[in-house]
């Protein structure tokens, strides 16, 4: 134990040393009171004051929260809030927020209005530090689709429901692949990759972008990726939000999807073969064919696997059967439906059957959530029939522990590494989200439980490693944050995290881009890429 205290010690002396010796750049000054009431003002100048709402407003607090799921992260929010937020409704309301914020030395945080799982888009987890607003995009929602050509430009602000919704009512026949969820925000999700049950036949959300614009640290408007050029349209498609700018919109490839699809669920417990089925599964799903991917959802000792298949039912039921026997799959575990429906039905279930499809359009002010902290791994070497026991009877507690299991295989698998930032590709079998779930008035509180962190300890053998991969849409705060010393970010504190994110070779190449785009790194948060100076 000394001897590895002592590994340990000497590791976290070598990083400051990086630090201190040239691998970094002095951030911004600390905003004053009076910075702060100059940015208030100057923001005044160019945007409705309807649009920015500070803590003095009845507003403030509900519109804060409005976008808040997880119950764990509102105390924190509100504790230390933000120093306005401001809701624009065009490009020119970005660019003045940036500008006065640079003028006046206070940071801006971004958010799409939809996921955030640390909350970092819209708080800081450092009680008192420097001033910031939160920029919150969700009045920049709009969709526009054009069929003949199978595209789609997305304001950022729109949620993945709104998204498939406005395309599949303009353009049936078309579709975009993204989360199984319907309140995650466009922006959030593109901006960190985008996996979900097409990726296997049409690769990830990010993927599929073809253009965007932007505002950019200056607070210059970039109209489209030539504005930007190659290095910093390959960085926001999947090098996580809050980095290198505000996205605007993104222009999107459609994809084809037939007039009908099947949905398939079925699930087995302990005693009917899950711990069997799902340790077969681990490496049959991701050599399905391209156009079916099941996923596993696995709570108290129970599989539910779930599957989207682009095609008619009685197909999938021949290939499950031919492919996976064990789970006895028959027509009656499998629903056909368009499309649209079945982005409605994977969320809201049968409870989809008594509200009519806009429900995926979404009330944004939604009721706040449990507490929920969440976890990730990638694995690439299927586990034993041994362990998955271990894990389904993995105890729970007062609290409700759950995983979900995405495959990879397909085209993710043919897709390169250094397409986009998001590294876990070829060798990859599937995803691991690791969710836990509580009411927070029980002992412990906001402390994080101990289920995930036990269980994600226990995982450790099992799971990518050099390094432990992990998703950064999937944000974890306990893999590490930016070291700021005296206004200085450190690049080699950071790698702790961002190469498990994006694999090294992405995340160097991200944090040279930063150092290009944004070297006194005015977009900044706990996990943003730190610029690495240009040599």
């Amino acid at each position: 134990r000394k001897s590895g205290r002592s590994t340990e010690m000497a590791s976290i002396a070598l990083v400051l040393a990086f630090c201190f010796l040239g691998f970094f750049v002095p951030a911004p000054s600390v905003a004053s009171p009076s910075n702060n009431n100059d940015f208030l003002r100057c923001l005044s100048t160019s945007i409705p004051s309807q649009l920015v709402l500070t803590p003095s407003s009845p507003s403030f607090t509900p519109l804060l929260v409005s976008s808040i799921r997880n119950a764990r992260l509102v105390a924190p929010a509100t504790a230390s809030p933000p120093l306005c937020i401001v809701t624009p409704t065009n490009a020119s309301h970005v660019q003045a927020i940036v500008r006065c914020g640079r003028r006046h030395s206070v940071r801006v945080r971004v958010r799409s209005g939809g996921h955030d799982n640390e909350g970092l888009s819209y708080r800081s987890t450092t009680p008192n530090g420097e001033a910031f607003a939160v920029i919150d995009l969700a009045k920049l929602h709009a969709v526009h689709v054009i069929p003949h050509e199978a595209t789609a430009w997305v304001e950022t602000g729109a949620t993945t429901g709104e998204l498939y919704y406005r395309v599949a009512t303009a353009a049936p026949g078309l579709g975009f692949p993204a989360s199984v969820c319907p309140t995650v925000g466009v922006g959030g999700i593109i901006s960190g990759g985008g996996i979900g049950l097409m990726m296997r036949k049409y690769g990830l959300s990010a993927d599929n972008v073809l253009d965007a614009s932007m505002v950019d640290a200056g607070g210059n408007l970039l109209a489209n990726k030539k504005a930007m050029g190659d290095d910093l349209f390959w960085a926001i498609r999947g090098g996580g939000g809050g980095n290198f700018g505000i996205v605007l919109a993104w222009k999107l490839r459609l994809v084809p999807v037939p007039p009908k699809v099947t949905f398939l669920k079925v699930a087995k417990t302990m005693d009917q073969g899950a711990v069997d089925a799902v340790t077969k599964w681990q490496t049959l799903a991701p050599v399905l064919p391209d156009d079916l991917s099941v996923r596993v959802v696995i709570q108290k000792s129970q599989a539910n696997f779930q599957s989207l298949y682009l095609g008619n039912c009685s197909t999938v039921v021949a290939t499950m059967r031919s492919r996976f026997p064990e789970l006895g799959v028959t027509s009656a575990d499998c629903k056909e439906m368009s499309w649209l429906q079945y982005t409605a039905y994977i969320y809201f279930g049968d409870a989809i059957n008594n509200k009519p499809l806009e429900a995926l359009l979404l009330n944004r002010s939604t009721t706040l959530g449990p507490f929920v902290k969440n976890k990730s791994d990638y694995v690439k070497k299927a586990l034993t029939k041994e362990t998955w026991k271990k894990i389904f009877l993995w105890p729970n507690g007062a609290r409700s522990g759950q995983l979900i299991l995405e495959p990879h295989g397909g085209i993710m698998g043919r897709i390169s590494t250094a397409k986009n930032p998001f590294p876990h590709r070829s060798s990859v079998l599937y995803n691991i989200q690791y969710v836990e779930l509580w009411n927070g008035k029980e002992a412990g509180g906001n402390i994080t439980p101990n289920w995930i962190g036990s269980l994600y300890d226990f995982m450790t053998p099992y799971v990518s490693k050099n390094p432990r991969g992990a998703y950064v849409n999937y944000r974890d705060l306990d893999m590490g944050v930016n070291k700021v010393v005296d206004g200085v970010t450190c690049y080699e504190t950071a790698k702790v995290w961002g190469e498990r994110y994006f694999g090294a070779a992405n995340f160097r190449r991200l944090a040279k881009i930063k150092g290009k785009v944004d070297a006194t790194e005015y977009f900044r948060n706990e996990q943003s890429v730190p610029p690495l100076p240009l040599k």
